[in-house]
């Protein structure tokens, strides 16, 4: 059996969790909540899921889990959603923040707004239409070299991933379609 972390220290991690249950539809993969360095070493993958960025890492530094996650990230797969995304970037604007660094990108923090901007949209993706809800979420202003766009919005990639590694702008896991979470588990 295969399990995906959810770093629940912030941010709608139940809705992963739901997320990852629906994408498996069966019972080769389990997904738990992740608090603790001892929780983190059980996964095979791992979900930092939206929330406040700033927040989740002063989280992680009290919680001691930054180097447990950057031991496990060297090895398995992370994926970032919203402030997980900007978690996982290597470069951070809109203010300048500290970073994991995991994927060759330069996002700019609520990029597209206040909280009365987030906003629901279709984008397209090799599976087809989907649809994305944006909530004061960041935008990927440079993509690296060795990034591949998996999705764009008004111009803008939303669904990045590098290697192992993998970012979404907008929270899939607040609609029905299960091709992020798919994604993710094909990487274990």
């Amino acid at each position: 059996m295969k399990t995906v972390g959810i770093l629940a220290l912030q941010g709608d991690f139940d809705a992963h969790r739901k997320a990852i249950e629906r994408a498996s539809g069966n019972a080769e993969t389990r997904a738990i909540e992740v608090r603790t360095a001892a929780e983190l070493a059980q996964c095979d993958a791992l979900i930092i899921p939206g929330g406040e960025s700033t927040t989740m890492w002063k989280l992680l530094e009290i919680e001691g889990l930054l180097d447990p996650l950057r031991e496990f990230a060297a090895r398995k797969p992370v994926y970032g959603s919203c402030a997980g995304a900007i978690l996982l970037a290597r470069e951070v604007t809109h203010p300048e923040q500290a970073s994991l660094g995991l994927i060759d990108i330069s996002i700019e923090r609520n990029a597209y707004g206040r909280q009365i901007d987030s906003r629901i949209a279709k984008v397209a993706t090799a599976e087809g239409e989907m649809e994305a809800v944006f909530i004061r979420a960041p935008i990927i202003r440079r993509a690296g070299p060795d990034t591949k766009v998996l999705a764009c919005y008004a111009g803008d990639p939303v669904w990045v991933e590098q290697g192992r590694h993998m970012v979404t702008t907008f929270h899939p896991e607040l609609t029905a379609d299960t091709q992020v979470h798919r994604r993710l588990l094909e990487k274990l």
